[in-house]
């Protein structure tokens, strides 16, 4: 294997993340090539942030020497995919390990993106102050180094599970309904961000027994247009006068008012009415980047469809997964299902994995992503929105003011799943594990360090932190509260999805 390693620093396509996460590429970058240098290795970098997929084509595809992108931040898929598909040289996808800027989570989400195109790669990352000093570190880099590939523990892998017959039994009564109406998701676009491996498209939904239905994202400013201002007043009084904390006019968010939310209001009822005319099932909603300057943030919208508790709701949540993620979309959905026939509270929360770290010698993963949790989460009590706490989104991404969808996670059992593409198959990650409540001096340090205007939860997924970062495939995970692993597992397998179980 070549000396030199070529380092290039996948990026945002939006300029200010990739400035405000510099410093930490820089610090990032000097570890990572001082550790290279010490196995004895030529580090070289690709000068600039790959802010494009034609970035990525002309500065990667001529390479043959071994690569290393370096995640520091979030970054789109297709600004590495889209330049070492079709090429076999070694690759590694390394990480700072930071709650700051998400970089952990861009990692996730491009070896899920790479694994769905069946291109080979490894994942290292690193928490310490001095990289050369993190011995497990080095010694994957210099295994990387040396054969191309670094192998991962597989004791925690699990292809099956004991299923009881009760719960066999609940989860073909769900799959028998699933296979004589097929779930319909109403897809506000599709893909997110360059989230390559959220999209299955049709000709795998349809073996799963799901379908799509797109519309162009533009109706919701041509048909918010005919929303009447009587609907939007009632919206607005409901969500104050069931407990939602508005945090209009604070410090630093002085254009978030209450005009912002209105806005946001008549976005969710204008997908209420999209989802009465075309009878969807479930919803995926695009993040908005082409919208930014039209539209204020979907995140109120979508959380009010994930909660019970919403203006002319139907006594049921509407499964709805932010960034249009049909990886977490089907799961959620059958989840709901499950939950509905075992007498549980059907909402399902779907966050980032987003950062973790140990408390009292556990390690529990910080899950927090505005958009797809619903209130449940937030007080237990399907009859209200108290909890809930609405911040504008951050103005640096989010020119026009409008609100998250925020809270504290309660502590309780919690079942969890993702799909995700692997050798052209769908595939079902599942698990078990525990919401944690953490005191509030750990718990707003945590916050604090991640993005604090976004729903929070700390989890123990059931599997070490070392089993997530090497195998799991995806940036995004969905949880339910309640046990309803083995009902998860029946389903998945009734349905077609190839099954894979995470747990210690």
């Amino acid at each position: 294997m070549s000396k030199t390693v070529a380092i290039f620093f996948p990026g945002d396509y939006r300029a200010k993340p990739n400035k405000l996460a510099q410093p930490q590429v820089r610090e990032a970058t000097e570890q990572l090539t001082r550790a290279l240098k010490k196995l004895g290795r030529r580090p070289r970098q690709i000068r600039g942030f790959l802010c494009k997929p034609s970035d990525a084509i002309e500065k990667l595809r001529p390479i043959d020497d071994p690569m290393i992108g370096l995640f520091c931040h979030w970054t789109y898929a297709p600004h590495t995919c889209d330049g070492v598909s079709g090429k076999d040289n070694p690759l590694l996808l390394a990480s700072n390990f930071s709650g700051t800027w998400p970089g952990l989570v861009a990692l996730l989400n491009t070896s899920a993106s790479l694994e769905s195109l069946g291109r080979r790669h490894s994942r290292i990352w690193s928490d310490a102050a001095d990289w050369t000093k993190d011995r497990q570190f080095m010694n994957r880099l210099e295994q990387w180094c040396s054969s191309g590939q670094i192998p991962y523990d597989e004791s925690e892998l699990h292809y099956s599970a004991p299923i009881s017959a009760k719960a066999a039994a609940l989860a073909d009564e769900v799959a028998q309904e699933i296979r004589q109406r097929p779930a319909l998701a109403l897809m506000l676009g599709d893909t997110s961000m360059g989230m390559i491996n959220g999209y299955f498209g049709p000709r795998r939904l349809n073996r799963v027994g799901f379908t799509e239905h797109k519309v162009d994202q533009a109706w919701l400013i041509s048909r918010g247009k005919f929303i009447s201002e009587q609907r939007i007043e009632d919206a607005f009084k409901f969500v104050l006068d069931r407990g939602v904390k508005f945090h209009w006019r604070e410090k630093g968010a002085e254009d978030f008012t209450e005009e912002a939310t209105r806005a946001q209001l008549r976005m969710y009822l204008t997908v209420l009415d999209l989802i009465d005319e075309f009878k969807a099932d479930c919803v995926g909603w695009q993040y908005q980047l082409g919208l930014l300057p039209l539209l204020p943030p979907s995140d109120f919208s979508e959380g009010l469809l994930n909660s019970v508790c919403r203006p002319e709701s139907n006594g049921d949540v509407v499964i709805t997964a932010t960034e249009a993620d049909q990886g977490s979309l089907l799961p959620m959905e059958m989840m709901k299902r499950l939950l509905k026939r075992k007498g549980l509270h059907p909402g399902v929360m779907f966050h980032d994995v987003r950062w973790g770290a140990k408390h009292k010698g556990r390690f529990l993963w910080v899950l927090l992503n505005s958009g797809s949790c619903g209130a449940y989460a937030f007080n237990h009590d399907e009859r209200t929105l108290k909890g809930v706490h609405s911040y504008r989104q951050p103005a640096g991404y989010f020119p026009i003011p409008g609100g998250t969808f925020a809270g504290e996670s309660l502590p309780g059992e919690m079942t969890w799943a993702r799909a995700y593409i692997k050798d052209h198959r769908l595939w079902m990650d599942i698990g078990r594990g525990e919401v944690v409540k953490l005191p509030p001096r750990v718990r707003d340090r945590w916050w604090n360090a991640t993005t604090r205007e976004w729903p929070f939860m700390a989890a123990d997924v059931g599997c070490s932190m070392e089993t997530v970062m090497a195998h799991y495939m995806s940036n995004h995970i969905c949880v339910a509260y309640g046990d309803i692993f083995g009902e998860m597992v029946a389903l998945s397998q009734a349905l077609g999805f190839k099954v894979r179980i995470l747990a210690s």
